[in-house]
């Protein structure tokens, strides 16, 4: 799959403070007010950790705000000191949000860190970073986005599962007092996330829909809907390019005719094209399912978001 062009900011090397390794092991595992100091690149991985750990945790995100954009997304002084501290990092990986790779080095050398994408197991064909995985299986370093793949993880129900259980192991190698208080709560969350999945499954069978942009197509698949968008606008969509005008006039077609079941919309981009298509399905009265690539301002969790998102796509596949 095609990510959009990453533009990375420098961040100032006199912004980066090194702890040595006798620094790193008198840190303490918590903060002042006992808390684990957790940061996320997106509140969509940072709101899994806090299901996780509940009030033993602090979790913040470099990217909260809904039209922020983590493959575009500069990275600022600020977010090396909010990492410089934390105890557990979380990020995507996958080409995702390379910014938040970038903000990790020496001073964060002795925080747990999750990468989602590789845990996920869908790297067939991806480039994997140079330098070696950690021992407890942690991928370290970069990693370069090969377009064969989707790396919208949060949306395959079985890698937020297997995140969530790894957000276990981590919390409770830094707070082992709390370690069976965390595994309950990833039992929880975990189970809550299977349930999604069970409402979802197969919903979609021998049915289209359009996509306006590939963000949810681990949902699309656990429905096992078809996914109908021809790869000339997704792909123009993807790489904010205009859109040819042969594709276009394709999907309206598909629209207008009423040849899919719904068009799911990524909420938090789009361009004229798009406009276009979701003006046309609700002219023809084609169902727009939106979904957004983070949680949107006043989701209270990742099972409130996904939730909501899923019973859209099961209502507009009128199962």
């Amino acid at each position: 799959m095609t990510v959009r062009n990453v533009l990375l900011g420098a961040v100032a090397a006199a912004t980066a403070v090194v702890l040595t390794a006798c620094g790193a092991q008198d840190t303490p595992a918590a903060n002042g007010d006992g808390k684990i100091k957790v940061v996320a690149s997106t509140n969509v991985w940072g709101s899994v950790v806090e299901a996780v750990g509940g009030d033993a945790v602090q979790v913040s995100a470099i990217i909260s705000d809904p039209s922020g954009d983590p493959h575009s997304y500069e990275s600022k002084p600020s977010d090396l000191a909010a990492v410089r501290d934390a105890k557990l990092v979380i990020f995507n990986g996958g080409g995702y949000d390379d910014f938040f790779a970038k903000l990790l080095g020496p001073e964060t050398e002795a925080a747990r860190k999750i990468e989602a994408f590789p845990i996920s197991g869908k790297a067939s064909g991806h480039d994997e970073p140079e330098a070696s995985a950690e021992p407890d299986g942690h991928a370290e370093g970069e990693e370069e986005h090969d377009h064969s793949v989707n790396e919208h993880v949060w949306y395959d129900f079985e890698t937020v599962r297997k995140v969530a259980d790894q957000a276990a192991v981590d919390l409770g190698a830094i707070a082992p007092d709390k370690k069976s208080t965390f595994e309950a709560n990833a039992k929880a969350f975990t189970d809550g996330v299977q349930a999604l999945e069970d409402k979802v499954k197969g919903r979609g069978a021998g049915k289209k829909v359009l996509a306006t942009e590939a963000v949810a197509h681990y949902l699309l698949d656990a429905a096992g809907v078809a996914d109908a968008t021809p790869e000339a606008f997704g792909e123009a969509v993807e790489n904010e390019t205009d859109v040819p005008a042969a594709a276009l006039a394709e999907v309206l077609t598909l629209v207008e005719g009423k040849q899919v079941a719904a068009v799911v919309n990524n909420a938090q981009t789009g361009n004229a094209a798009t406009g276009k298509v979701l003006d046309t399905a609700r002219s023809a009265g084609v169902v727009v399912v939106e979904v957004t690539e983070t949680l949107p301002e006043g989701a209270t969790g990742y099972l409130e978001w996904m939730t909501k998102q899923v019973d859209a796509l099961v209502g507009a596949l009128g199962a």
